[in-house]
């Protein structure tokens, strides 16, 4: 008989689909938040308080942040504009110029009602709370901040008593005058419908230490304070109450009143735990400290605001054993990255019933602010809760009544709002921004196309050789839809493998990495029925493997982002057809060029041979078909040579188009009966075959037009372009086709304005052209190399030392080239170029040290092995490959 022990019912995929609408289209009753500015005061503050707490000078390190770089790509996706913070902050600026009230209403989106803590900032700068009613469902309510309250009382009394007889009686009469005014307002708002519920900064004043009761013994030393605060009024230029007696009389008369209060229902006191600004009482702002107050008043519903962070269990702790206690997790959304936002979520439903989680923006000031926390929540509640269901540690339906309760029910009861749940039946486009899931990745991919019978996973290695694993595509959805992860086990020998598949010396065959898909570059091809996407390696852990050339470039496009910079990048595919030839006894060639009738650069008759016509159009449909929309077509000076011309993307997606559409291409001419070869010099008398790179920066401050932006970036490169050649021209053939006078870049390091003579061309403003990389190169380690050499340029303010050429370098006498600086030739071989490598220290840091050591190592073996090989016999093995 089958045992059931430890068995968990799987939910199907349509069952995690319902947990998925669930949090996407559940309105969110945002229990704490605080007023939006209006638009004259927008400047007033900055920005980059969206994604944290610092304040003054600290906040210029946000930058390097975490949560600001995933709010910066986030943002950019959102609003269609470069993935710099610059890029942001004009799109935004653009958007309010263009109607500030479209953008906000788009911000708030699926928030059914706000909850605004309105005591932080002047009715000068921001809005009243009920201004919000126009970008919400319901109407908005306010949150009472009661040390404002008393702030404000004292600001009276000392102002009048400054003018009075300076006696005890007269301090006596102004404690008393204090407390019975601040009772009378408290009691006013337990009386206001509008008002649902009191927050406490006490956190922020003196600690969540607060006395453990508060009756007449405690009453005297807090009389003595006020006398003493009343006293110096105006020595002290009073701004805000910063006494620990003051400030726990003010939260124990605030519960007393919501305790004594004929009500029923009582209104929550919120109090500030955890996260927060340098004016925080940091050791004192642990929920923990709150535990006797709780005791003190067992009917008073208390809230535990922002995830109690870093504090998180001790917040879930007493929210369980404690019946009038509650838990917000909110403000850690968006200020903690995404591994720390989903620790917060997992943290809290340990212990905690969700019966007693609410959730909350704290957006303030911009926005954008709720945008990122709503953006943020959803894409984290999806990843945990999911896969709690998919998992069996949750039935579906149960997530789902989680997910209503914790964005809705439980505040809506707790604040006695009388709200009818319904669910937001059609979510904002702008606010999905692209966050989908994988699954949804897939089945919006594949929306009205019939299903492939393939998925490949592709990835390439050190010696550029493209390499895939294919599952069987309902294989591939059920892993998918069922939860499980859909990366592939890899030797991690995989970057220590040859051509041949011979392992180098020194490395060894145990150990995996998983090779996990990046759903994101889904394309179909590049044969019918196949489905393509490319994959980084990653540890077992979930780390990144530092030899994976795709992570590499990630990597150098984070590095970039760092320092305000993005990029495009586009691809000129020079390839060239070949005739495959029938094998004889003693001839080895398996491939011969084309025989054409005069085929030269751009000349129409390269088109005479309908086959090749035929070809060539076809592969621009199927790539059209793939949506690469191919930019130009021409012929090259080689027989058979042509040159297909790829549009611009940002630097990751460059490349993996550039590959995709590589094996889109070499599919098609296979199956039209010729070769296409990458190789650099097929035709040993004829031009070579490249793949030059185009390449424009992206920058706020204007990197198309300004030179004192993209001259240190292109400084860098040429700076460290000796140590690039390692990762551009990595194979010996590719020095056969580098030579002076032939449009192939020159051996010179050198720039030049439209000077196709120099291994750098200036096209126009931020564009060049990379003339030194070929097909045989992997090229997500050549554009990595070439990004972080530009991008530390901008870092180390490097000069642009070398003048432009207008003519050939080789040509010039020695003296032109001593003025322009151009006295440094490029690497004469592959030996040469591993060497400057190695001795380039900043760049091998900037790859990594294990990459370069590994690289370098795989190189010197693959020089072997082909060193043992004769000239034809070296072409054809490559063109073979390539």
């Amino acid at each position: 008989m089958a045992s059931w022990v430890g068995m968990r019912a799987t939910a199907t995929p349509s069952q995690v689909d319902a947990v998925a609408r669930a949090i996407r289209n559940t309105p969110i009753i945002d229990h704490h938040a605080h007023p939006l500015l209006k638009p004259e005061a927008l400047s007033k503050k900055p920005l980059l308080a969206i994604t944290t707490g610092a304040t003054g000078n600290a906040i210029d390190s946000a930058t390097t942040s975490l949560p600001h770089l995933r709010a910066v790509r986030q943002l950019a996706s959102v609003l269609g504009c470069g993935y710099t913070w610059e890029s942001v902050v004009a799109a935004i600026e653009e958007k309010r110029l263009d109607c500030l009230e479209d953008w906000t209403a788009d911000c708030l989106f699926g928030i059914e009602t706000i909850l605004v803590d309105d005591g932080l900032d002047t009715e000068d700068d921001a809005h009243a709370y009920s201004w919000h009613d126009d970008y919400t469902r319901s109407k908005c309510k306010r949150i009472v901040r009661i040390e404002t309250i008393a702030a404000d009382i004292i600001r009276r009394i000392g102002s009048a008593c400054e003018k009075s007889a300076q006696t005890d009686d007269v301090f006596d009469d102004a404690f008393d005058e204090w407390v019975q005014e601040f009772d009378a307002q408290i009691v006013s708002a337990l009386e206001d419908p509008d008002v649902v519920g009191f927050k406490s900064v006490i956190c922020y004043r003196t600690g969540l230490d607060i006395t453990n009761e508060f009756n007449e013994m405690q009453e005297t030393p807090a009389r003595e304070d006020f006398k003493q605060l009343i006293a110096n009024y105006a020595l002290l230029n009073f701004e805000r109450l910063q006494t620990k007696s003051l400030n726990d009389l003010v939260v124990h008369r605030t519960a007393q009143l919501i305790q004594d209060s004929p009500a029923r229902q009582k209104k929550p006191i919120q109090f500030h735990t955890g996260l927060g600004d340098n004016d925080l009482a940091l050791s004192k702002s642990s929920p923990s400290f709150l535990q006797d107050f709780i005791r003190l008043y067992p009917t008073v519903p208390i809230v535990l605001l922002h995830a109690g962070y870093p504090f998180t269990r001790e917040m879930g702790y007493l929210a369980t054993v404690y019946e009038n206690v509650y838990a917000d997790i909110g403000e850690v959304f968006p200020f903690v990255s995404q591994d720390g936002q989903e620790r917060v979520l997992r943290q809290i439903l340990e212990l905690c019933p969700w019966s007693k989680i609410l959730w909350s923006t704290d957006g303030h000031l911009f926005p954008e602010r709720y945008l990122l926390a709503v953006i943020q929540m959803r894409e984290m509640f999806e990843a945990v809760l999911c896969g709690y269901v998919r998992n069996g540690h949750i039935g579906w339906r149960a997530a789902v009544d989680l997910v209503r309760d914790v964005l809705f029910k439980n505040a809506n009861k707790l604040y006695h709002l009388e709200l009818d749940f319904s669910e937001v039946e059609e979510e904002s486009a702008l606010a999905q921004g692209g966050y989908q899931g994988d699954a949804e990745l897939l089945r919006a991919f594949l929306k009205d196309q019939p299903a492939p019978d393939f998925v490949r996973i592709c990835w390439v290695d050190f010696t550029a050789s493209h390499r895939m694993r294919m599952v069987p595509f309902r294989k591939f959805t059920s892993l998918l839809n069922e939860g499980n992860s859909t990366d592939i086990g890899i030797t991690a020998a995989v970057f220590s493998l040859l051509q041949n598949d011979t392992m180098i010396p020194g490395a060894s065959p145990t150990g995996e990495y998983r090779l996990h898909p990046d759903f994101s570059s889904l394309k179909r091809g590049p044969i019918e029925g196949h489905i393509s996407l490319h994959g980084e390696f990653r540890q077992k852990s979930g780390a990144r493997v530092p030899t994976c050339p795709r992570s590499v470039l990630q990597r150098a496009v984070e590095y970039g982002a760092e320092n305000h910079l993005s990029f495009l990048i586009g691809f000129e595919i020079e390839f060239v057809l070949l005739e495959r030839v029938e094998q004889k006894t003693n001839n080895t060639s398996r491939y011969s060029a084309l025989t054409t009738d005069g085929h030269a650069w751009s000349v129409s008759r390269s088109l005479a041979n309908p086959k090749v016509a035929t070809l060539l159009r076809d592969m621009v449909a199927a790539l059209a078909d793939m949506g690469i929309y191919v930019e130009q077509l021409h012929a090259e000076s080689a027989t058979g040579q042509f040159e297909l011309i790829l549009p611009p993307y940002a630097p990751v997606e460059a490349a993996d188009t550039l590959l995709h559409t590589r094996d889109v291409m070499s599919a098609l001419a296979a199956a039209a009966g010729f070769k296409m070869t990458l190789h650099p010099k097929p035709i040993p008398h004829a031009c070579g075959t490249a793949s030059h790179m185009h390449l424009s920066l992206l920058s706020p401050n204007g990197g198309s037009d300004k030179p004192d932006v993209y001259h240190p970036f292109y400084a860098g490169i040429l700076k460290h372009l000796r140590a690039v050649l390692a990762f551009a021209y990595t194979n010996p053939a590719s020095y056969e086709r580098v030579s002076d006078g032939v449009w192939a870049g020159g051996r010179w390091v050198a720039w030049g304005t439209q000077n196709r003579e120099t291994p750098l061309r200036r096209i126009e403003g931020s564009h060049w052209e990379i003339k030194c990389l070929d097909g045989l190169a992997n090229p997500y380690l050549a554009v990595a190399a070439v990004l972080f050499a530009g991008v530390r340029g901008v870092v180390d303010r490097e000069v642009l030392v070398w003048g432009d050429c207008e003519i050939d370098p080789a040509k010039m006498t020695a003296n032109d080239r001593k003025e322009l600086n151009v006295n440094q030739m490029l690497p004469g071989s592959v030996e040469e170029g591993l060497s400057e490598l190695e001795k380039d220290v900043e760049l091998c840091e900037m790859m990594g040290p294990e990459l370069v050591e590994g690289y370098v190592a795989l190189k010197e073996c693959e020089l072997e092995l082909l060193g043992k090989m004769g000239d034809e016999e070296r072409r054809q093995w490559l063109m073979e490959r390539y």
